[in-house]
């Protein structure tokens, strides 16, 4: 078995008494270069200092209960080092799929106790067992995003266990993994370039409804007019075509591109005679849901609140004219040029019968228009006057008004309607008469 594959990575030293296993093993057998290489080893702090120092890297202690170290290397290459237990091949058994229980001895000596070799060879995704998918549930997560992410096909029993996983953690039999575990498979598989197929197989498998049931709202809400699918399928699309254009997307912007329409089903009205659909108020509506959606799975805050102001943004006009275009960039400076490309995926996923290649082009110049404006003031100019001139200015004290005013001088500076501070004041002045 030793010849089956094409092995062109050079592995890295192993130091004494370890094995290499994991995804790292896997991978050396497929011929891809891996970034993180799991070891079990007799003494980790040993081989941790001792790969350190053939490396060039720099090694730290992780758990000093469990006496785990890691190694971080240049080009961002990790080696995790743990204690090698008494039996190798009992803990290989214990994994979650056969192609993740190789292990690697010096010299390349393949260690395979449950067939993964083989299973590699065929493209096959299969699990060592139905006990250890019980055993630790988020691995029906870690199923679909392997199979997305190495191209491999679930072995019909495995695709049966996954789902019966996915049936016992909706009826309560199984504990829910932590969120945060669960958002690391979930990114893992949008990073994908096919991200869109992998939350389709999330569905399929049972796992999405556990995840972002939201989204499910949207199966067979049909919306006519632009849309030639229902919102689900929508969302889906406009993922796609997210990735299509922008593949370097951070997941953040794909959330948001997936996400955009998801109040599209509790807004919902339809026309008692004509049976037309309205969704007034889905993005803002979306954007509180998207806030709540990416809350539970623990992503950071700031990206919440990027992801959840780009739903909420993503159905304003595009300019139709130079000056406009000025407003628009002034306006939403902080969330360009993401909404741009979430305004476009959406755009581009909606097929319906209103939609046209002349209605297309209309858009991709309202997108042009603010792409110059953005570029020709690619940040907000200086302010013109401080806040104790303005209230001077106005005789007026500190408080709503002074932003009130704030705001429209910096719009108008935007604007390229005021450029010095002569101006600014004659346009405060004006400003405050009419307002």
């Amino acid at each position: 078995m030793a010849g089956m594959f094409r092995r062109s990575s050079p592995l890295p030293p192993f130091p004494p008494g370890a094995v290499l296993v994991g995804g790292a093993a896997r991978d050396w057998l497929r011929g891809v270069a891996a970034k993180d290489f799991d070891w079990m080893v007799p003494d980790p702090a040993g081989a941790a200092h001792l790969l350190a120092g053939a490396l060039g890297g720099s090694a730290f202690e992780l758990d000093a209960e469990r006496g785990y170290w890691r190694v971080s290397a240049p080009g961002g290459v990790q080696h995790d080092l743990v204690p090698r237990p008494a039996d190798v091949e009992e803990d290989l058994r214990r994994r979650d799929f056969t192609v993740n229980a190789l292990g690697v001895l010096p010299g390349g000596r393949v260690l395979d106790v449950v067939g993964g070799q083989a299973d590699l060879r065929a493209r096959r995704l299969r699990m060592v067992s139905r006990e250890n998918l019980h055993a630790d549930p988020l691995r029906a997560w870690r199923a679909a995003r392997f199979e997305l992410t190495l191209g491999f096909r679930l072995e019909a029993g495995t695709e049966a266990a996954v789902r019966e996983v996915a049936s016992d953690l909706a009826a309560g039999r199984l504990p829910l993994p932590a969120w945060e575990r669960v958002r690391d498979e979930v990114h893992a598989l949008l990073r994908s370039m096919d991200a869109a197929r992998g939350v389709g197989r999330l569905e399929e498998l049972g796992l999405l409804a556990l995840t972002v049931p939201e989204l499910r709202e949207g199966q067979g809400v049909t919306q006519g007019g632009f849309h030639h699918l229902d919102v689900f399928a929508h969302g889906v699309e406009a993922l796609h075509q997210l990735i299509g254009r922008f593949p370097d997307a951070p997941v953040t912007l794909r959330w948001a591109a997936l996400l955009h329409d998801v109040g599209k089903p509790r807004t919902l009205v339809r026309d008692e005679l004509t049976g037309r659909a309205s969704f007034y108020g889905h993005d803002k509506v979306g954007a509180a849901i998207t806030a709540q959606v990416l809350t539970r799975l623990k992503l950071p805050g700031e990206d919440v609140r990027h992801a959840s102001a780009l739903v909420g943004a993503h159905m304003v006009p595009l300019p139709a004219t130079e000056r406009e275009a000025r407003r628009f960039v002034h306006r939403r400076r902080a969330l360009l040029p993401d909404l741009l490309a979430v305004m476009l995926a959406d755009r581009e996923a909606a097929r319906g019968p209103m939609s046209s290649d002349a209605s297309r082009r209309a858009y991709a110049r309202g997108i042009e228009r603010v792409l110059t404006a953005l570029e020709e003031q690619p940040s907000p100019p200086p302010p013109l006057l401080r806040g104790e001139e303005i209230m001077a200015l106005l005789g007026v004290p500190p408080g709503p008004r002074v932003g009130e005013a704030t705001r429209a001088l910096a719009e108008a500076a935007a604007l390229g309607e005021v450029g010095t501070p002569g101006e600014a004041r004659a346009f405060l002045l004006a400003w405050a008469a009419a307002n």
